[in-house]
């Protein structure tokens, strides 16, 4: 399997898209003042302790208390003494006895805040490396499951189970593979003098305090994307191209030469086919190459995928048509599962079979499939209708909720382009007619909302739309115009967007 890495980055936004053998496979978006805060550690105070909900939230200093559930609780985070570990696994402790009110405790973010919920937390810290991945609270030695080869399991675990510090966790990633002793011992040490200086800062803070950052999105993508399955990673900013290759050189040197610059003008994700892509990937039908459909519909509990056979007829029987219909849909629902980053509860409607063989070879498809997934996906079964079940983790947003806003026009009954994901937009656009169609001056027309986003961006230093030298950029704003709809057009000089009634864009001080 060909696959590439593709970092575009801009002032505003980062983007970063992993192509597999020509589809996009998953794709990480981090904007302005929105970074996320998974990973992340704080010394919290708890607040409230709730017996009925076996849960306490816990102040971090954001904007809403962390919600901390009693099985998320280590035994050394607490002072009391608990069961032991094949006890605790059969009954959780009541959260009384793990936490009281007024208690400083240290926990990392496990689920980003979203809507009216905030963050999930627990006191099992992790601290992932390049090759491992560090668990200060735990007394465990794991291998990542993509590791299939049983002797390198076994050398691999021998070595950890040596080297590892007494009581502390360590996982072998994917990229473990074939690392020596030494490699292994060095970056194992390293987590724990990370560890040591949290621990450090957490006995002399003030609660609530964040004491340690998860890894920026160009750190998380090397650590946890580029392997030795990567054929090559673009990256079209300069400062994000150096930094890039510092990172690399400093963990997997071997892979320095497959990190390339992207030097051309054009926008890096629209010369490469991504933009329409990712357009797909935000579309709530999702054709199949027989002719069959998905249709996706979110709500607040569950995501519900209906597969249908669509302009697919077949060639022989009804039964086979289905059945190659729902192998086809198995393979996409599970890639786009992953790109479209769907968590919580999926339900899948399958269409009929009547045959029992053919139901678990869907079955059989499908966990095949979510095996290229990093994020824990478990398949629950399916019943004689067809019907699926599905749980995956959630860590953070969907794609949709990255892209999306909830729509003014319906009272949020639907949901459209945030202001700010049109701005981006233009930015692409203009850079468009400035290099592909060879204009001097452009005009930006958009929605007053759309308008207002394009300027605040426009810092200096920080510029979401560059002006070269010789070339203008002009702004007009109308208000008959659908926040949703834009038009980007060049013209031949300054004049004609003046009279136009456009104001020129300028670097805001």
């Amino acid at each position: 399997m060909r696959s590439n890495i593709y970092l575009d980055a801009n002032p505003y936004e980062v983007r970063v898209a992993v192509v597999e053998d020509g589809n996009l496979a998953e794709l990480y978006v981090e904007r302005k003042g929105s970074e996320r805060i998974v990973g992340n550690i704080y010394k919290g105070v708890v607040k409230n302790v709730l017996p009925g909900m076996q849960a306490a939230f816990v102040d971090i200093g954001i904007e809403r208390n962390a919600f901390l559930y009693a099985g998320d609780i280590s035994v050394d985070a607490v002072d009391e003494e608990l069961p032991e570990e094949d006890e605790r696994a059969k009954r959780i402790p009541d959260i009384r006895k793990l936490v009281r009110v007024g208690q400083s405790i240290m926990v990392q973010v496990l689920k980003e805040p979203f809507g009216t919920k905030g963050a999930r937390v627990t006191t099992n810290i992790t601290l992932p490396g390049y090759k491992v991945v560090l668990l200060p609270k735990a007394n465990y030695v794991g291998i990542s499951r993509k590791i299939e080869d049983e002797e390198e399991r076994t050398r691999l675990k021998t070595i950890l189970e040596e080297i590892k510090p007494s009581h502390r966790g360590v996982i072998a990633r994917t990229s473990a593979l074939g690392a020596d002793r030494e490699e292994l011992a060095q970056q194992i040490q390293a987590q724990m003098d990370t560890y040591q200086e949290i621990h450090a800062i957490y006995d002399c803070c003030k609660a609530p305090k964040l004491i340690h950052s998860e890894e920026n999105i160009y750190y998380r993508t090397v650590r946890d994307a580029f392997n030795q399955d990567i054929s090559g990673f673009y990256i079209s900013d300069p400062q994000a191209y150096e930094y890039v290759r510092s990172l690399v050189e400093a963990v997997n040197p071997d892979l320095l030469d497959r990190v390339s610059f992207f030097d051309k003008h054009y926008d890096m994700f629209e010369y490469h086919g991504l933009e329409s892509k990712i357009d797909k990937a935000l579309a709530r039908k999702v054709w199949l190459k027989s002719g069959g459909y998905l249709i996706f519909d979110s709500a607040e509990a569950l995501t519900v995928i209906d597969v249908n056979t669509g302009k697919f007829v077949g060639t022989n029987s009804l039964q086979d048509t289905i059945l190659k219909t729902n192998i086809e849909a198995a393979e996409e629902i599970a890639r786009q599962i992953r790109l479209r980053d769907i968590s919580g509860i999926i339900v899948v409607d399958f269409i009929d079979m009547e045959e029992p063989c053919n139901r678990q070879k869907i079955l059989d498809v499908l966990r095949e499939a979510v095996k290229r997934d990093r994020t824990r996906t478990i398949i629950l079964g399916i019943t004689d209708l067809g019907i699926v079940e599905l749980t995956r983790k959630k860590t953070k947003q969907s794609l949709g909720s990255v892209f999306y806003a909830p729509c003014p026009y319906c009272e949020g009954e639907g949901i459209i382009l945030s202001s700010e994901s049109m701005a981006m937009k233009a930015r692409k656009e203009v850079l468009h007619r400035f290099y592909r169609d060879g204009y001097d001056n452009v005009v930006i027309m958009a929605h007053p909302a759309v308008c207002m986003e394009i300027n605040a961006k426009m810092r200096p230093g920080a510029q979401l739309i560059p002006s070269p030298p010789g070339k203008r950029v002009f702004l007009l704003s109308n208000t008959n115009m659908h926040i949703e709809h834009m038009e980007v057009e060049g013209v031949e000089n300054p004049q004609e967007a003046l009279e136009m009634g456009a104001v020129p864009l300028e670097c805001r001080g």
